[in-house]
């Protein structure tokens, strides 16, 4: 069993105990960090680990084998770092960084200590997006020629200030907060980004603004691809992805539809997961067991690099190539 620290104690940093606590093989958390104890003193004794205030504390304590970062993202390359010189294996929610020079910082040390690194991409875990990926992957539907994606989450009437009412914590409008997760779908379906071209166009600012964000983006293979999100509407989850053989959709977590040539669309309804746990145990799996993690560090930098890319266009207002190494 991995004895666990979670820094961060927020709406995200809970439920990423909640995913794990008692419920894991492998992994269990036995302290906690937070900034502002008073709000997280019952939570951490109902999940029976001990809470501070002190993050350097908890990295250096003996009995705690990995740490998982719910820290705002301009933390995360220095707490990573720590946390790798310490060698301990590191979890780090999303944005793991805005640009993609420091994540390269963040995961070159793990890399120097040898430790194991993970980004928490939950959606990858939908049982839809699961699906999607195989028949993308076995080429049921051919050469990948477009992806659409949107990720509307009603972030700013469901989950109000904080980080993402601040534009140098959260740049792009929901970009940061639910973007990023629509272009680590294109990347897991189609590879590297090679150019983006985003707006944001918003008729109320924060708190509680009134935005949305879109982007045309081109793949590293010439497909091409168009994403969205609105912060203010409704949950909606959709990817969808146009072959040479025909199409197939994500819509929300559990139903996927499978449109081929000269046939009729296939829709189907698949059992749910429970996609943050599903990833979690992914993470204790790589360090228990030395299996991959389910994303790659690859993946990560060419998000990260397609986030910044997509940032600095809506800057400008031009198209912006991505930057890789």
């Amino acid at each position: 069993m991995i004895d666990a620290a979670v820094i961060g104690l927020g709406r995200w940093g809970k439920n990423i105990v909640e995913a794990a606590q008692g419920k894991s093989k492998y992994l269990r958390f036995i302290r906690g960090v937070s900034k502002e104890p008073e709000l997280a003193r019952d939570f951490a004794a109902a999940k029976g680990f001990e809470l501070s205030t002190d993050f350097d504390q908890a990295v250096a304590d003996p009995r705690v084998q990995a740490v998982f970062l719910a820290t705002p993202h301009s933390l995360h390359v220095g707490q990573i770092s720590t946390v790798a010189a310490a060698g301990k294996p590191v979890w780090c929610e999303k944005p793991l960084a805005l640009t993609r020079a420091e994540a390269e910082r963040a995961i070159a040390a793990t890399q120097k200590a040898g430790v194991h690194f993970a980004l928490g991409n939950n959606k990858r875990c939908f049982s839809s997006m699961r699906e999607l990926k195989r028949v993308v992957a076995d080429g049921v539907i051919g050469d990948v020629l477009h992806i659409e994606g949107n990720f509307t989450n009603e972030h700013s009437t469901r989950v109000k200030g904080g980080w993402r009412d601040d534009p140098r914590e959260s740049p792009g409008g929901g970009m940061t907060g639910a973007g990023l997760h629509v272009l680590d779908a294109f990347v897991n379906l189609a590879g590297p980004i090679a150019k983006v071209d985003a707006r944001v166009y918003s008729q109320k600012p924060p708190p509680d603004p009134r935005d949305s964000a879109a982007a045309m983006v081109q793949f590293a293979t010439g497909a091409t691809g168009v994403l969205a999100t609105v912060r203010a509407a409704p949950m909606y989850w959709r990817i969808m992805v146009f072959g040479t053989k025909g199409w197939a959709e994500a819509r929300d977590e559990t139903a996927i539809t499978v449109g081929l040539v000269g046939q009729t669309p296939e829709s189907r309804m698949l059992a749910p997961t429970d996609s943050l746990a599903l990833l979690l145990e992914s993470f204790a799996e790589s360090i228990e067991l030395g299996t991959p993690f389910a994303v790659s560090t690859d993946d990560m930098l060419d998000v990260v690099g397609a986030f910044e890319a997509a940032i600095a266009s809506i800057k400008i207002g031009e198209p912006i190539s991505v930057r890789r190494n």
